[in-house]
């Protein structure tokens, strides 16, 4: 049966009549994906927000590293903070003011010079932001196959960082910092528009016999969010580095940056096929599958010498990051249908994208890439183990 792609909406305490996007229609998903990627949108432009740090305001590497892991561990309080409210909140009410907030820090980061006082505020930033995505998360678990609709979130978060990085350093040679800025306020502008559009859906929407039995929820949804901390952590604790593992072995920035900015397009590849497959082949075997070979070219990068070996390996990396995530956040969803656990799901991938680098530091000593990318491989293999439980579960049910 076809979709419906508007309802019509009456209006409320005085508010003009809206044509509200079909819960599970594509527009909805699009617009749910843009909600989601409003508090965290920085993270996929960060080599442009470092470098324009660097180059804008004249922090230093670490200065701007420090800056980068505030925003991080901020996001991760927020998602943890939104797994406790989700059920109890209106969560389009929230959502408004975090929105508004997010473009009062933004634009409070045009006028800050001192690096403590912008460590600070993104701080502030990554914890609005980090609740708006776990709000996010929690109501995208409402919708019928949350799995395409966390790919419609990987292909925007994807698609559009890869026009950020693309665009943006060239910009803060003109502009400053305050390009950066304020292309996070464009983008959280944007989406406040979109909030109109979206319909309530409240817990009840979803139907009961797709709730599992609580008695087995428990394991599989910590495996689960174990699998995406790994899974993050493994992948970003060697992406941070990449372009200094090239470097250490003979290949150029010149080289580098294109491969790396085409890697971040191809990836759209995965989660456009998340949105075209679905659970039609299960989550099992398209999960295991696409970590293994996240594993397996890992490991390749042993051999990035090779400048050919230095661009499929990231490319085919990007195709499964975009792949695997809304698979795992999709078996969040299903496993909790009130949205905590995709809340946690978002609060597991923070952490995991904030622990993987600072642990790749302390392995790194004086350039041991080969044991970071070991450590790196060791913990997708171990992530597609732990993923296995959670993920056949669901395609045995």
């Amino acid at each position: 049966m076809t979709e419906e792609v508007l309802e019509t909406k009456q209006p409320a305490k005085g508010f003009f009549n809206v044509m509200k996007a079909a819960p599970n229609s594509m527009i909805a998903r699009i617009f749910l994906a843009f909600l989601t990627t409003a508090g965290i949108f920085y993270i996929n432009i960060m080599p442009a927000v470092v470098n324009g740090l660097k180059e804008g305001l004249g922090f230093s590497t670490q200065q701007a590293g420090f800056v980068s892991s505030a925003n991080l561990y901020g996001a991760a309080m927020g998602a943890l903070l939104a797994v406790f409210i989700i059920k109890k909140i209106n969560w389009k009410r929230w959502s408004y003011s975090l929105l508004i907030a997010l473009i009062a820090i933004d634009l409070s980061c045009l006028v800050i010079e001192s690096p403590n006082l912008m460590i600070a505020v993104r701080a502030l930033h990554g914890v609005t932001g980090g609740l708006l995505v776990g709000i996010g998360f929690g109501i995208i678990s409402r919708t019928s196959e949350a799995d395409k609709t966390f790919g419609y979130l990987l292909f925007i978060q994807w698609g559009l960082g890869g026009l950020g990085i693309m665009y943006l350093p060239g910009l803060v040679p003109e502009y400053g910092t305050g390009a950066l800025f304020v292309s996070l306020v464009a983008f959280t502008v944007v989406t406040l528009f979109m909030m109109p559009f979206l319909s309530e859906y409240p817990i009840e929407d979803k139907p009961v016999e797709k709730q599992l039995n609580p008695s087995v929820k428990r394991l599989p949804l910590m495996l689960t969010l174990f699998a995406i901390f790994l899974f993050q952590g493994a992948n970003m604790g060697l992406f941070a580095y990449i372009i200094g593992l090239g470097k250490v072995e003979g290949l150029t920035v010149e080289f580098m940056s294109p491969v790396l900015a085409v890697a971040s397009w191809i990836a759209l590849i995965g989660s456009f096929l998340v949105i075209l497959l679905g659970t039609k082949f299960g989550r099992t075997i398209p999960v295991l599958s696409a970590v293994l070979i996240t594993a397996l070219c890992t490991w390749l990068l042993h051999f990035s010498e090779s400048e050919m070996v230095y661009l499929l390996t990231n490319v085919f990396i990007g195709i499964t990051w975009a792949f695997v995530l809304p698979y795992l956040f999709g078996i969040c969803s299903e496993l909790d249908q009130a949205g905590q656990m995709a809340a946690m799901g978002g609060f597991a991938s923070k952490m995991g994208l904030a622990s993987g680098p600072m642990v790749a530091a302390l392995l790194l000593g004086d350039d041991n890439y080969a044991m970071v990318i070991n450590i790196s491989a060791i913990a997708l293999v171990a992530c597609a183990l732990v993923a296995f439980k959670p993920a056949r579960l669901l395609d045995t049910k």
